[in-house]
């Protein structure tokens, strides 16, 4: 097998004026196969009992390994440079069809605008586990005779092939994986290579654990009730014929209280025939009451009609503020496609959302509607994957790697909270925005994209609503009410510099105090809102002022504590290193260690303390960490189980709780003194988004933000509800600077162990970078953290304007510029440059 000389961003499945061979019993294939470092084809030949087509995923052997691998195309003949007889042949077809024309079409394109190597973005597109690879492995071989010459050839082994050999005899099965032979043997495989000489071990290939339907046996009807059949046999056939003459064996043998030898009896007489079937394994719901499409107010009835409409592409800004009914006009949209036979696709920002909104769509859908993140077991992903290509019409709900969601026939594709960065992956590459690629996606698709939120990106309030910079097929449109004409809650600022003047040294001012005194006095819900999670930013001694730091990266350690009495922890949130609280200071002695900041925990305690009779439920991501946690928590605050909930941005994200009529901002000036272009942008939507969830419901809302920095434009804005004048302002400033929506980045990270390796590189490429024109280069720079996970880390941010596309440098060229010790990152278009 040897590699072709064609390169992968030229290829397309179908290429106009190529003729590709349609014959797949004979012949050749090329594909992309899923290798580290490997870009380009490679060609196989086509076994005659295979029936393959370009799109299919592949088993193809790859050296000693066997690999999953991609068919391209078809050939008729192989490169004239590859001897046939050298030339290898497909192993098997893992999953048929995959690939039609567009999703490839938008797979390249992915590849190409995030410089990234095909089969990457193929990776992110297709399930865990769906392109394994195999593993070497060694086993001694059971013979009885060869038992006796292992006893008696220990002593002529050399010490490596002893010690390999006492491993594999201190097993059961007596079979190691060769990758933990050499983790446990030094120079392993020189004593394997005695072993396989002697005879006493086998060396085998053991295939990729592909993920494979779940099967479960099945009970179906079809002989009819007659006189040779014995009471407990009639009634089984009855329970069947009831319950519309198929059921699963283990709830057939426990309605009936039968036996399987009883079954395997009425099969052998031709009544019944027992076979296994495909359970699919989804994430399962709880059972909800049917919901019928409400009533439409005048905004959210125009909007509607706008949509549907569209009979192709276009770009809609559903602009509503909190409240206002956006999903309903999500739900109204979507449902006569699915009696078109069409599916549409949903998009959210957090798996913490998905429950309630899956929860609302199969109220109104039923079984029509999956979910698609990665909180899924690999199993249930590959299930639901699997679902969508059976052209049946659907509704799938996922976080951005859905974008890549096989869905055949898409009438629609929204993205709800479209603003949320956590549509922005920066690692592993691609670095994709789910938006962009949404946005192809619909092209291709030739369907509508809505863009839904109460606090749009600046990038899409620009393309879709500056007059300057026209887009075709874009439609803005606004829902400026709350459903039933509600209110938006009036924001109340306080001057934490004044409570602490006053002798108020709590974390909670004495208007919010108030407030949750009335809320225990009412029985009413409230949200507090804690912008990090932990219980305090970092722990400093108060007697030489040493910070405790995490030894890996260069930042503080978060102190963590549960619960009252649980262990006291140190944590970092970048690389998760954990530790005990120390009783004294580890530079001085000291016993005075002081925790400064206030997290979640640390807000939970102060509550427990103050408000004892206040129940409350903690909603972050230490919290949410178990399957299921998200659904769990927020069901037991929607029933009324606590008074408040505590939590991080994640409670800011389309939670619709109507029950809650207090939201207090802990400390709204943690989101705003950031080092990024982005910070005021992200601080007015998150500020705007948790002042959302008050209100909702028939009581009047109320919101409580406690602040340093009360003259800040943004907490202006949020107190406004003003997103056109933020918009406006926060636009001039990045028009100047040309920042996006007015410019566009690509920012080079690099990191290595090794600290001045790093800085090197990154002054070589930068000095390369330089030699190009139509580019502002800044940097290099350490990163706003430098170590993490104890490797360092620079990086070199690249400026240009998007109406004149520069002469960007050939990227693998400036790859071939690092070290091996230096790892190379490019993040187009990035959304966190700290």
């Amino acid at each position: 097998m040897y590699k072709n000389s064609l390169e992968l961003p030229n290829l397309l499945v179908a290429e106009a004026g190529e003729s590709y061979h349609s014959d797949s019993g004979k012949g050749w294939i090329e594909v992309l196969v899923d290798y580290p470092g490997s870009t380009g084809l490679f060609t196989y030949r086509l076994p005659s009992q295979l029936k393959i087509k370009p799109g299919d995923i592949l088993s193809v052997p790859f050296g000693t390994q066997t690999l999953g691998a991609i068919a391209i195309r078809l050939l008729t003949a192989p490169n004239i440079d590859l001897p046939p007889e050298k030339i290898k042949e497909v192993d098997d077809i893992v999953s048929e069809g995959f690939f039609p024309s567009s999703y490839w079409e938008l797979l390249n394109r992915v590849a190409a605008y995030y410089y990234t190597p095909l089969i990457q973005v193929i990776r992110v597109a297709l399930p865990p586990g769906l392109l394994g690879r195999s593993q070497r492995r060694i086993r001694l071989i059971s013979d009885a005779e060869i038992q006796q010459q292992i006893s008696s050839a220990l002593t002529f082994l050399s010490p490596p092939a002893q010690q390999v050999l006492n491993l594999l005899q201190s097993q059961a099965a007596g079979d190691y994986s060769f990758v933990y032979l050499q983790q446990k043997v030094k120079t392993a495989y020189k004593g394997v290579r005695e072993l396989l000489r002697f005879g006493l071990v086998e060396s085998y290939l053991e295939p990729p654990r592909l993920n494979r339907p779940k099967l479960q046996k099945a009970v179906t009807l079809i002989g009819s009730i007659d006189g040779n059949l014995t009471t407990r046999q009639r009634e089984i056939l009855e329970v069947l014929r009831r319950r519309g003459g198929e059921l699963w064996q283990t709830e057939l043998l426990q309605i009936c209280h039968a036996s399987s030898s009883t079954l395997k009896t009425m099969a052998q007489k031709g009544y019944i025939v027992i076979e296994d079937k495909e359970v699919l394994r989804t994430e399962q719901g709880v059972a909800l009451i049917a919901d019928l499409p409400k009533t439409l107010n005048i905004h959210q009835a125009n909007a509607l009609t706008t949509i549907e409409g569209l009979k192709e592409f276009a770009q809609v800004l559903l602009h509503g503020i909190t409240g206002s009914g956006k999903t309903e006009v999500y739900l109204q949209a979507i449902a006569p496609l699915i009696n078109q036979g069409k599916s549409a696709l949903v998009l959210v920002p957090e798996i913490g959302l998905t429950p309630q909104l899956t929860d609302r769509f199969r109220a109104r859908f039923g079984g029509k509607v999956s979910v698609y993140h990665s909180a899924l077991s690999e199993g249930e992903r590959y299930d639901t994957w699997r679902q969508m290509l059976t052209g049946e019409p659907q509704i799938v709900i996922g976080t951005r790697s859905a974008i890549f969601a096989p869905l055949p026939n898409l009438g629609l594709i929204i993205l709800d909270e479209e603003h949320d960065s956590s549509f922005k992956q920066d690692s592993p590459i691609p670095t994709y925005h789910a938006r962009t690629v949404a946005q192809w996606r619909a092209e291709l698709e030739n369907c509508p994209l809505i863009l839904g939120s109460a606090t749009p990106s600046l990038e899409s309030w620009v393309n879709i609503t500056n007059s300057q910079l026209p887009t075709p097929h874009s439609y803005y449109l606004s829902l400026p009410e709350r459903i039933n004409s509600r209110p938006l809650p009036p924001v109340e600022l306080i001057d934490m510099r004044l409570e602490l003047q006053q002798g108020n040294r709590s974390i909670f001012s004495r208007s919010l105090q108030a407030a949750l005194h009335q809320l225990e006095e009412k029985q009413q819900q409230g949200i507090l809102f804690i912008h990090r999670r932990g219980h305090s930013t970092f722990v400093s001694c108060r007697s030489c002022g040493y910070v405790m730091e995490c030894p890996h990266c260069d930042v503080s350690l978060s102190y963590h504590q549960t619960e009252e009495g649980a262990p006291q922890l140190l944590r970092c949130h970048y690389c998760n290193y954990t530790r005990s609280h120390p009783p004294q200071c580890p530079e001085c002695g000291s016993p005075y260690l002081k925790f400064f900041g206030s997290g979640t925990q640390r807000v939970a305690q102060e509550l427990a303390k103050q408000f004892p009779q206040l129940s409350y439920i903690r909603f972050d991501s230490d919290t949410t960490r178990n399957k299921g946690a998200h659904r769990h928590l927020l069901t037991q605050f929607a029933k009324g189980e606590a008074h408040l909930l505590l939590g991080t941005q994640m409670i800011t994200k389309g939670l619709d709780l109507p029950q809650v009529t207090l939201v207090g901002v802990v400390s709204a000036d943690g989101l705003l003194h950031l080092s990024d272009y982005r910070a005021s942008e992200r601080a007015f939507q998150t500020l705007t988004q948790v002042a959302g969830r008050a209100g909702r419901g028939d009581d009047p809302g109320r919101v409580i933000m406690q602040t340093y920095t009360p003259e800040h434009p943004v907490i202006g804005a949020v107190k406004q509800h003003n997103y056109q004048s933020f918009s406006q302002t926060e636009l001039e400033e990045r028009q100047a600077l040309n920042y996006p929506p007015y410019g566009r980045l690509i920012l080079l990270r690099l990191s290595s162990l090794d600290p001045i390796q790093v800085q090197n590189t990154a002054q070589i490429i930068a000095t390369a970078l330089s030699s190009h024109q139509g580019f502002d280069i800044l940097g290099p720079a350490p990163a706003n953290i430098v170590r993490v996970a104890n490797r360092y880390r620079w990086q070199i941010l690249l400026k240009f304007d998007p109406a004149t596309l520069p002469n960007l440098p050939d990227w693998d060229s400036v790859r071939s510029l690092c070290p091996d010790s230096v790892s190379l990152t490019l993040d187009v278009d990035p959304i966190n440059i700290m």
